[in-house]
């Protein structure tokens, strides 16, 4: 993913600092669920997107500001597949998911994906900790479809584990497979993990970077962002069509977590660097708010 850099004087460098301190004191001790998108890897370059990444979550917890990272790991899971000759299949936006590609996506996610976003952060010091929905069995899935495969649907998110390893002074960083009670493993939606999980822990916020600028009332017009929305509107233009269908899993996400307890969902564009500080700790912001009704 090639990052669209902002160069600041060191004057409006002095200010945007100025304007974080209120932001830094209102969010210290509280816990922010991000999701970082799949596409944010394999676009560009990787290295420096996923360094930029880290750096920004190293920096919220160094002011206090406690993250828990989910991520995804779809292009990934493409293109392995393709190597080893395996040819994706898609039913209604959602890859089939047989023994062998399930195999495939757990080396990914959990071998591949899962490790890269670890040891990017932890070059800045023993913080990060990687886990899978298996460990612990926190995350409890089913079957969502039996024409599907082993793609699964969350049923609970025990958040004994990651309130523990927060506690500790640690970043979860949780690649999206689950299990169920006989220990069948499913892969699982990202973003709808990640909304399962901020209302788990009853989070400050969700935030989801991704490849698009938000919410957009024109899916045709970057220029028609949204960017602050209640659940209410946010749930009429999912039933309205205005929402695409790769957005309308984060969308529902958001509209679940935030009717749930968390304080606000964002989503945002992750192109743009340290996306998710601007969000957080500017005024402005740079994505999509969504706030209760």
């Amino acid at each position: 993913m090639t990052k669209t850099a902002i160069f600041l004087d060191p004057a409006t460098r002095a200010e945007v600092l100025a304007e974080a301190i209120p932001f830094i004191r209102r969010f210290s001790g509280r816990v922010i669920v991000i999701k970082y998108g799949g596409n944010a890897f394999g676009n560009g370059d990787e290295s420096q997107a996923l360094a930029s990444f880290a750096e920004d979550i190293v920096l919220l917890r160094s002011v206090g500001i406690l993250p828990v990272v989910v991520h995804g790991g779809g292009p990934q899971i493409g293109g392995l597949m393709e190597r080893l000759g395996k040819v994706p299949e898609f039913r209604d936006g959602l890859r089939v998911t047989d023994a062998d590609t399930l195999d495939i996506a757990r080396m990914v996610l959990v071998g591949k994906v899962n490790r890269d976003i670890v040891g990017a952060i932890n070059v800045h010091g023993p913080l990060a900790i990687g886990l899978s929905g298996e460990d612990a069995g926190f995350i409890t899935a089913s079957a969502r479809n039996p024409a599907l495969g082993f793609v699964g649907d969350v049923d609970a998110v025990d958040p004994t584990l990651i309130s523990t390893l927060v506690a500790q002074g640690l970043v979860p960083v949780i690649a999206t497979i689950g299990s169920d009670g006989t220990g069948q493993a499913y892969n699982i939606n990202a973003d709808t993990v990640a909304g399962a999980i901020a209302k788990s822990i009853g989070c400050e916020k969700l935030i989801f970077l991704t490849d698009i600028a938000g919410i957009l009332r024109d899916r045709n017009d970057p220029s028609s962002l949204v960017t602050r929305l209640s659940t209410d509107d946010l749930e009429q233009m999912i039933a309205d069509g205005l929402i695409g269908e790769g957005m309308i899993p984060k969308a529902q996400a958001c509209a679940i977590a935030v009717r749930s307890g968390v304080g606000s969902a964002h989503i945002l564009d992750g192109r743009i660097a340290h996306a998710a500080l601007l969000e957080l700790l500017t005024e402005q912001g740079v994505g999509t708010m969504v706030i209760p009704s």
